[in-house]
């Protein structure tokens, strides 16, 4: 009887971990969002830096009783001046969104708001600690804070209407029952 070799079976073994892997990342409840190990937890309080104009934005505010949005953004992120508008619908509905800008030129970036508005309520600067303690992959991403300074949920990609409807709406919501 021919005897089969240990490193035979390797191949078999390792398709199917890896077939297993990708399944159970096809059918959790929301493919279409990232993780995040945040939910749940404190938001980070890491030191901003500011822009110039702009009130500063001290995350030690996140706690003050309201449910709000935190938005990671830069002027050189194409997908930032596609949510701009919609963010400044939910500022307008009377919505706190404090921003925090992401690796750009101070300059670039009040140009950025100048040209399609402030709505912001502060705005703090980030050279990359701050993201990375926020566990941001890239802007814009944005988080929703409930009024003790937790963090609900985590969307990353611009805010669109279905976003807001299908995904921001109801952890707003979940965040107000708190």
């Amino acid at each position: 009887m021919a005897r089969i070799s240990p490193l035979m079976i390797l191949p078999p073994a390792i398709f199917a971990a890896l077939a297993g892997l990708f399944a159970a990342g096809m059918l959790r409840d929301n493919p279409d969002e990232l993780p995040s190990a945040l939910i749940g937890q404190e938001a980070p309080t890491t030191a901003l830096g500011t822009l110039p104009g702009k009130p500063a934005f001290d995350p030690a505010i996140l706690a003050d009783g309201e449910v709000k949005l935190v938005n990671f953004w830069a002027s050189w992120c194409a997908p930032c001046r596609v949510e701009h508008p919609n963010l400044a619908a939910l500022a307008d509905e009377g919505l706190p969104i404090y921003g925090i800008n992401y690796k750009d030129d101070a300059e670039n970036a009040g140009d950025f708001l100048a040209e399609l508005g402030d709505f912001y309520t502060a705005v703090g600067t980030d050279d990359g600690p701050a993201a990375r303690d926020w566990g941001v992959y890239g802007v814009p991403e944005t988080f929703v804070v409930d009024g003790e300074g937790r963090i609900v949920a985590r969307m990353a990609g611009p805010v669109t209407q279905r976003a807001i409807t299908q995904r921001l709406q109801p952890a707003l919501d979940e965040a107000a029952s708190r």
